[in-house]
């Protein structure tokens, strides 16, 4: 199976990751305009599940380092298979509700909140199951992370009261996201041999791990998605029906966004095995700058604030890249 050799391949990778975080939910918006968030998610699941078996019969398979999948998946024992079902299970809960959080508050919003609490959080568990990196400049930079968090929800709150539309519907909503969305990550990771050149028994690798998550994230979306359709967030309640009745635009769109979330994934687990699984996920992470980029200057969705609050949300990308560039000197 393919393997990264390098720390410094591992960190592009991880790069690579934070790109793909922080666009995906472009698709999303490209087709809000005529398509729910709750159909779309549907076409967003498929399009992990596949890319995930697409790396699984090609990375996976091939190269003379690790183990095949098939190899891997006919001696894989079930707690771990269940453990990365679990983390598929635990992410889609979090991810839903982002994916609401974004058609309610936007892409500048829900991903400093709720990814950056994932983001703090995250760390820390990572950090506790398998301590890697200087503690001294992780955990400064997961500091000044907490600290933009804290910017970009005053940023909101400010605005959303000038506007005459004080909700907190959306920011509520990214903080339950992250909460659940910081523990996910453990769960892949424990199912998985550490070393990716020297496989353990029972272990997964990282492809087949990253196939069983996809299957949680299935599996758990007919009983999370189902219910959201039923009793939306906002706005009146869509069936399945209304799900065959989308274009080929709509359905290829969604597609498109979860493969290019499973692209990121999938790398943050490959360079986990040269990076360590707290750095490799804190740096994916730094996917909430590049999202609130797309937010603030693409889609404009400050265009209406009051005077003042553009010097929170520089502050806010100002304290991200500081804590991102610390969580990676620390290794």
């Amino acid at each position: 199976m393919f393997i990264l050799e390098n720390y410094s391949t591992a960190v592009l990778f991880c790069i690579i990751t934070m790109l793909c975080w922080g666009s995906w939910a472009n698709t999303q918006k490209l087709a809000a305009g005529s398509w729910r968030f709750e159909l779309f998610y549907w076409d967003y699941v498929i399009g992990i599940l596949l890319l995930t078996l697409v790396f699984a019969f090609t990375l996976g398979s091939n190269g003379s380092q690790g183990r095949g999948f098939m190899a891997d998946l006919e001696q894989a024992d079930n707690s771990n298979l269940y453990s990365s079902i679990l983390g598929g299970v635990i992410f889609n809960a979090a991810n839903i509700l982002l994916v609401a959080a974004i058609a309610i508050a936007g892409m500048s919003v829900a991903f400093p909140v709720g990814i950056g609490i994932a983001l703090v959080l995250g760390v820390i568990v990572n950090y506790i199951d398998l301590p890697e990196g200087n503690p001294l400049w992780l955990f400064s930079g997961v500091a000044l992370i907490a600290l933009a968090i804290i910017l970009n929800a005053r940023a909101y709150q400010k605005t959303s009261s000038a506007n005459a539309s004080p909700t907190t519907k959306g920011l509520v909503l990214s903080v339950v996201a992250g909460l659940l969305m910081a523990f996910f990550y453990r769960f892949v990771a424990k199912s998985m041999f550490p070393d990716f050149t020297n496989p353990e028994a029972g272990k997964l690798s990282p492809y087949t791990a990253m196939v069983f998550f996809a299957i949680g994230i299935l599996i758990s979306n007919f009983l999370f998605n189902t219910y959201i359709m039923k009793k939306p967030f906002v706005g009146s309640p869509v069936s399945f029906s209304d799900y065959f009745k989308g274009s080929f635009r709509n359905h290829l769109t969604g597609i498109l966004g979860g493969v290019i979330w499973c692209i990121g994934m999938s790398f943050s687990i490959i360079a986990s095995g040269k990076a360590g699984t707290a750095i490799s996920y804190g740096l994916g992470q730094g996917a909430t700058v590049v999202a609130a980029i797309w937010g603030i200057f693409i889609w404009r969705e400050f265009k209406n604030a009051p005077k003042g609050i553009s010097n929170l949300l520089y502050g806010m990308l100002f304290l991200y890249i500081a804590g991102i560039a610390l969580i990676i000197y620390a290794r």
